[in-house]
């Protein structure tokens, strides 16, 4: 097993927050089992995390830093981890996203990423049989910080219909998942339009993509494929790209009417009736 004093801060975000954990509770006085008191959870947990054997949250980080006075030092450190929890090949595209102005997104198999709730993103991640589903959901969760900030990127989404009625994680995760969808009616930087079956043949048949624009670099597409994904800042692929979806957004329904099919699909099939705000009422 490794020990906590045997960590290289140098290896890894991981091994650094790990190292800088022991070392300022060590500073501070503090056992493990002490400092899990103070911040409710175990003093196990605290081990496991000192020795790099579990990826911490951000609320275990928030927590730390309040407890020991850290000034926000490991609720900053942990972004860094749990993006490096992510698949190589996902990472960079992670930290492109963290940057972008504006990201439109064409998904036809399942909920963007940075609209998924937890519940829906275990279900999706779990599929993919991982080894760190806790990990995984808790990075996923972290991109969503980025819908937060005082100015946030424009994200615009086209969605196929199908995937309103394709029951990922249960009934109950589907309709909390429709309800959060609903959520977002009214904000100015989120929008989401549904493609309808209607539509027919469309420009989105080869596959999901996603286009990124940033305030100083060239603009970007992301697309992946079974293995792994790929990212491009091709002139010709983006030209390309963007071409294709706006087509899309011009045969799918618009943003008004597309909040209209997710509330009448939520009432059909789960047997929800949200409120205006989203949420759920029986």
């Amino acid at each position: 097993m490794v020990l906590a004093r045997d960590i290289d801060p140098s290896a890894s975000p991981l091994d650094y927050y790990s190292y800088e954990l022991r070392r300022l509770r060590e500073e501070a006085g503090l056992k493990q089992s002490q400092l899990g008191a103070i911040i409710f959870c175990t003093g196990s947990l605290i081990g496991m995390i000192e020795n790099g054997r579990r990826v911490p949250t951000r609320d275990f980080s928030e927590r730390v830093d309040a407890a020991l006075g850290t000034g926000g030092h490991f609720s900053r450190l942990v972004g860094l981890v749990l993006r490096s929890v992510l698949p190589t090949w996902f990472q960079a595209y992670a930290e492109m996203e963290a940057r972008a102005t504006f990201i439109s997104a064409y998904q036809p198999q399942m909920v963007h990423g940075l609209l998924q709730t937890e519940a829906y993103a275990r279900a999706v991640l779990a599929s993919g049989l991982p080894e760190q589903l806790d990990e995984l959901v808790a990075a996923r969760m972290e991109r969503h910080r980025i819908l937060g900030r005082e100015k946030p990127p424009m994200v615009w989404v086209v969605f196929d219909e199908g995937l309103l009625h394709r029951e990922i994680g249960g009934r109950q995760v589907m309709s909390e998942q429709l309800a959060h969808l609903l959520s977002f009616r009214g904000n100015r930087w989120v929008h989401i339009q549904v493609l309808p079956n209607q539509a027919g043949e469309h420009a989105g048949l080869i596959g999901s993509f996603t286009g990124m624009r940033f305030s100083d670099d060239p603009d970007v597409v992301y697309t992946e494929d079974l293995i792994s994904g790929h990212m491009t800042a091709s002139p010709d692929t983006v030209r390309e790209a963007a071409l294709r979806y706006a087509h899309l957004q011009a045969a799918a329904l618009s943003v008004e009417d597309s909040a209209a099919l997710i509330t009448r699909v939520m009432e059909e099939r789960y047997g929800e009736q949200p409120e205006p705000d989203g949420r759920l009422v029986a």
